[in-house]
């Protein structure tokens, strides 16, 4: 099986997609945990950012990523963090993260994967019943899209010359079927980013 074992990570610094996701997931946070510390997994952490944020709030943090550069950064600059390489197609997965969490996020990685429906059931795997799962891909719907056409700007959304780049592109509705197939329920989607319906991204909060 392929893996895109580096990004090209060159250090532990947010990046511009980190701006307008992370506050929701924050805030999202702190509604559905008040303050209480939750043990999380965060699949496909790239450079640690996020996890570390999290751990920031007194969560358990477990992050994991096939990247071996960004979880090398990621180690050298978060120490309240459990980072490890791994894909999240590998079956150990479980043994790594050694518990049942009570939420997985996984932040603009589905749109990476040639096999996403494996993205949700491991998550469904590791989560406790009722745990929540949370995850970000990029936003496609008609008004976006008619956009992009108008604008000619197709070659330059799908970037083909970027290795490890987006394969996958979800709409709402595609998004939401495939957790509602690994049997999670009542999806919630959120906007981030630009105007509402030229969103940059949409955020899904499901649980199992």
């Amino acid at each position: 099986m392929i893996e895109h074992r580096t990004f090209g990570w060159k250090d532990a610094e947010s990046t511009c997609a980190h701006s307008y996701l992370v506050p929701p997931l924050l805030k999202e946070f702190q509604k559905r945990f008040e303050g209480k510390p939750a043990t999380i997994l965060d699949l496909g952490c790239g450079n640690g950012f996020v996890s570390a944020e999290l751990a920031k709030l007194g969560h358990c943090v477990i992050a994991v990523d096939a990247s071996s550069d960004g979880i090398e950064i990621a180690r050298s600059n978060f120490a309240n963090v459990r980072f490890h390489v791994c894909s999240i197609y590998d079956e150990q997965l479980l043994s790594i993260v050694e518990e049942l969490v009570d939420c997985v996020i996984s932040l603009e990685v589905v749109e990476h994967l040639f096999y996403p429906r494996k993205l949700f059931e491991q998550s469904y795997r590791v989560l406790k019943p009722g745990g929540i799962f949370v995850l970000s891909t990029p936003y496609h719907g008609y008004l976006k899209n008619l956009a992009i056409s108008l604008l000619d700007g197709w070659d330059k959304h799908f970037t083909v010359d970027c290795d490890g780049g987006h394969i996958k592109f979800f709409s709402n509705k595609t998004f939401a079927r495939m957790a509602f197939d690994a049997g999670f329920r009542n999806p919630r989607l959120l906007g981030a980013g630009r105007l509402p319906w030229l969103w940059k991204s949409t955020i899904m909060i499901t649980q199992k």
